[in-house]
């Protein structure tokens, strides 16, 4: 079995963190913003898996998978909200958003 070196997977992360950084800072729309911090997330577990892998330790899989656990809580929280903002404003662009203003 190859092993992938650990740089290849740190630059995969840290492609990944910025692919979804700039979706975070570019993108107006709830959603999209939403999805960005989850692959920003995804970027953080693959960094905690390189490591853990690298060094030999186990105990980073399992804090992954916590992790992604409670992104998932987390998304359904997140859309949750975001289908209460949209009932009541008829939009999910942050720049048309004026919360708690009628």
């Amino acid at each position: 079995m190859t092993s992938i070196p650990l740089g290849h997977i740190l630059l995969l992360a840290a492609l990944l963190f910025g692919i979804g950084l700039a979706g975070v800072l570019t993108r107006r729309n709830i959603l999209v913003m939403l999805m960005s911090v989850e692959v920003m997330m995804n970027a953080v577990n693959l960094t905690l898996v390189g490591f853990s892998r690298y060094n030999g330790w186990t105990e980073g899989h399992v804090l992954a998978f916590f992790i992604i656990a409670v992104a998932a809580a987390e998304a359904a929280v997140g859309l949750a909200m975001v289908l209460a903002v949209f009932r009541l404003k008829q939009t999910t662009y942050v720049d048309e958003l004026r919360l708690l203003k009628r």
